[in-house]
């Protein structure tokens, strides 16, 4: 048996060899033909596109990538080719509720703004959403909630209309997956039917919003808040330099998450193959100073708040670092120093 593997995902060095014939590590973005031909399974993330002209003719029956998002794949393609895919939902989920509330309260703090009592809409309340929410309803914010398939299937309680959310909202942030429903829904309309002065907050997939309107809206908009970008790993240099916080898609890079993204890929690969004594894999923590922290932020001001999310998750760092070097986007991804996740009680 053979598998390719993205050699950035962490952790997986050394793993399969004791159970398989070949592993063979590729840079994501290098994956090819030639190397998927006889391969039984690729384990990825989302730089190997894995579609018709990558998988045809291959041995591929089985695709696990290390990530929440499935748009890199064909879905369609591998269905109707019997190849099962499999992804790491809600992986990320914490490391990019961190990540939001690490940019708002430290954005408040520079700028003199007030969170006390502002409304939070979420658009798009899965995995990563719901921990969003979660976050903020202890945090004390009142939360709007957008989410149309869960509305669908739970009752249209707890969940208003996106221009309802978009009217009221003093924060918006995206979580939504990219589909073809999703791709530039934040667009002309969207923006102008915001509030003055909101934060706008995409950590979802950059494809979810419309650069072009966005940019035509930055006098209205308050904060602008982006780990995602449209043409990644090239992302728009004039955008860079206008929103507030720039990221290279590094929001849900927590230990944590990366523990969990690479736990699923690996049991999926097991599971399928039969590999037993890989079922419950789960990387082992390297250093304390690595294990998750709870924060007790109960009766604290905002000043307090920030203080003790900007010790646990400096997020201006990672901000300067892309800015300084927004043409190394890959390198800054395959070599960031994975952050440990923070809970809230």
């Amino acid at each position: 048996m053979k598998i390719i593997v993205d050699k950035a995902i962490p952790f997986i060095q050394g793993v399969f060899e004791p159970y398989v014939d070949e592993v063979v590590y590729k840079p994501g973005l290098e994956i090819g033909r030639e190397d998927v031909l006889d391969a039984d399974a690729l384990v990825i993330r989302t730089r190997t596109r894995c579609n018709e002209a990558l998988l045809s003719g291959s041995k591929v029956r089985l695709i696990a990538t290390a990530t929440i998002g499935t748009d890199h794949i064909d879905l369609d393609w591998c269905h109707d080719n019997d190849i099962l895919v499999r992804n790491a939902a809600g992986c990320n989920a914490g490391g990019v509720a961190n990540y939001v509330f690490s940019a708002l309260y430290g954005l408040a703090a520079r700028r003199g703004i007030k969170l006390d009592g502002a409304t939070l809409g979420i658009v798009g309340v899965g995995n990563v959403g719901r921990r969003v929410e979660n976050f903020a309803r202890l945090l004390g914010f009142n939360v709007m909630r957008n989410d149309p398939p869960r509305a669908e299937a739970e009752g249209q309680h707890g969940f208003c209309s996106l221009d309802e959310l978009l009217a009221a909202s003093d924060i918006v942030t995206m979580h939504v997956p990219l589909s073809p429903e999703t791709r530039g829904m934040a667009d002309e309309s969207f923006f102008m039917k915001m509030k003055p002065g909101a934060f706008f907050v995409n950590a979802s997939r950059g494809e979810v919003v419309d650069e072009v309107a966005l940019k035509s809206y930055m006098d209205k908009l308050g904060p602008v808040i982006l780990d995602t970008w449209c043409n990644e790993p090239h992302p728009d240099p004039e955008l860079i330099e206008l929103v507030n916080i720039a990221t290279p898609h590094i929001a849900g890079y927590s230990y944590q998450g990366k523990q969990n993204g690479t736990a699923a890929a690996v049991r999926a690969v097991a599971r399928f193959f039969g590999i037993s004594e890989l079922f419950e894999y789960f990387p082992s923590v390297e250093t304390q100073d690595k294990e998750a922290v709870v924060l007790d932020l109960r009766g604290k001001t905002q000043g307090e708040i920030a203080s003790i999310i900007q010790y646990n998750y400096p997020i201006f760092t990672d901000d300067f670092m892309f800015r300084m070097h927004p043409e190394d986007f890959e390198r800054l991804r395959s070599e960031y120093n994975f952050r440990r996740e923070f809970y809230l009680e």
